[in-house]
């Protein structure tokens, strides 16, 4: 005769077993990881993207952990998300991207680098949507200025479509993106907002209620630095009634997860 006191027991470890585990996706956690690279780029004002280069900013493309891999010849790959700014000023639910490159030149080894790219026009972010955009041929790309020294002269001067970022870790100290291929990856798209007619132009224009909880973080993160910066010129402002920055007080704008200095 069994032992009656391994009834209950037995019925809890049922119980638990029979519960479905739930895990985040491939999708939750490409922008969990994007989330915390922007949060770590944006921690150093003396070494981030400029907020004046933010407050123009049409969309930003993060990418974590770019494989960069070869031998003389060399191969990138990475995945990562896209959004863009509303009319409002606001930005829109994440699109998931895909990064493909090449080199040639000397060099060997594996690294792995975090990208982040600032689109200062729509018309990089209507070949993506469209089916390609190749840096360098369609939109030109170059290194970005850092810090909030860079001021407005600076990063005004710069003519490329296109800023980029990086934080190398591995053999490779550096990046170069010129001919590098970005993608839309709609099968992740498809995957993250259950949908498979969910398409760029949707996502875009889209409630941030249909996304999962973490786009809401990075989005968070994005509007933390932007929020009260002017907008882009010719840009809708939105119905916020939040009162004007001066311009000497817009280099005090809160980092994401830190108190301003007055606090």
């Amino acid at each position: 005769m069994p032992d009656l006191r391994l009834k209950p027991i037995l019925a809890l470890l049922a119980l638990i077993l029979a519960m479905p585990v739930v895990a985040a996706t491939r999708e939750e956690n490409r922008v969990a990881d994007a989330a915390d690279v922007l949060d770590q780029f944006l921690r150093i004002p003396e070494k981030s993207i400029p907020p004046s280069l933010l407050a123009r900013a049409y969309a930003v493309a993060v990418i974590p952990d770019v494989i960069k891999a070869g031998f003389v010849l060399g191969a990138r790959r990475g995945k990562g998300i896209i959004v863009v700014r509303q009319d409002d000023n606001s930005w829109s639910n994440p699109a998931f991207i895909a990064l493909t490159g090449g080199s040639f030149g000397w060099q060997a080894g594996v690294g792995s680098t975090d990208i982040i790219l600032v689109f200062k026009t729509r018309n990089g972010v209507e070949n993506i949507k469209n089916g390609k955009l190749t840096l360098g041929a369609d939109a030109s790309v170059s290194a970005g200025p850092v810090g909030r020294t860079a001021g407005v002269a600076t990063d005004l001067a710069f003519e490329a479509e296109v800023m980029s970022y990086s934080r190398s870790r591995g053999l490779f100290a550096g990046v170069s993106l010129e001919g590098s291929a970005v993608t839309m990856d709609r099968d992740a798209n498809s995957r993250f907002y259950h949908s498979t007619s969910m398409s760029p132009e949707k996502i875009f224009a889209s409630s941030p209620n249909i996304a999962p909880d973490i786009a809401n973080t990075f989005v968070q993160i994005l509007t933390a630095q932007t929020r009260r910066l002017p907008t882009t010129p010719g840009m809708q402002s939105g119905t916020s009634n939040a009162p004007q920055v001066p311009v000497e007080e817009q280099a005090e704008v809160r980092t994401f997860g830190m108190p301003d200095p007055e606090e």
